[in-house]
């Protein structure tokens, strides 16, 4: 089918594309990045590593290009984990899709985007994360290599809190 042919209808909902990495090291520590104070969204708090998938790129090159401009870092085992639509209350959502890597190295580059941090599995739970990082974290870093890949769905209830579903 032809360009011409993939028809986007006005008032049809869409999705802005991002992708979300979880880089870890040595199965025991996971790579954070605080945001920056100047951040529009998760100022100071913790997220994984990602951003806005490009145009002329696919959903793994964007992961790959994410981890190096925010961390310095080559990994290996870059792994998709899974999809997130996430309901924003307009017509445009963001896709989001989850990746795991491994580091042979914690040596990072700074990063505009904040500070990069690892962090103890055993400690991620008492950082400042983003909402969603508490349900999702552990899930992620709980796949194996064998495990296929998540789908999930996220949405803010009447009262503005953040509500999430997953398949599996």
């Amino acid at each position: 089918m032809p360009a011409s042919d993939q028809i986007i209808l006005p008032n049809r909902y869409q999705l802005i594309p991002r992708v979300l990495c979880f880089i870890t090291y040595e199965g025991r520590e996971v790579l954070l990045l605080k945001g920056a104070s100047t951040k529009k969204i998760w100022a100071n708090k913790y997220n994984g590593v990602g951003g806005h998938v490009e145009r002329d790129e696919d959903f793994y090159s964007a992961a790959e290009r994410e981890i190096v401009e925010e961390t310095g870092l080559r990994v290996r085992d870059l792994r998709f984990r899974g999809a997130i639509n996430i309901e924003t209350g307009q017509p445009t959502g963001i896709g989001m899709f989850v990746f795991t890597a491994v580091a042979d190295s914690k040596e990072t580059i700074p990063s505009a985007e904040g500070m990069l941090e690892w962090a103890p599995f055993s400690e991620v739970a008492q950082r400042d994360l983003v909402e969603d990082l508490p349900t999702l974290i552990p899930k992620v870093l709980r796949m194996t290599e064998d495990d296929p890949p998540f789908f999930g769905r996220y949405w803010y209830d009447t009262e503005g809190k953040l509500q999430t579903a997953f398949v599996p």
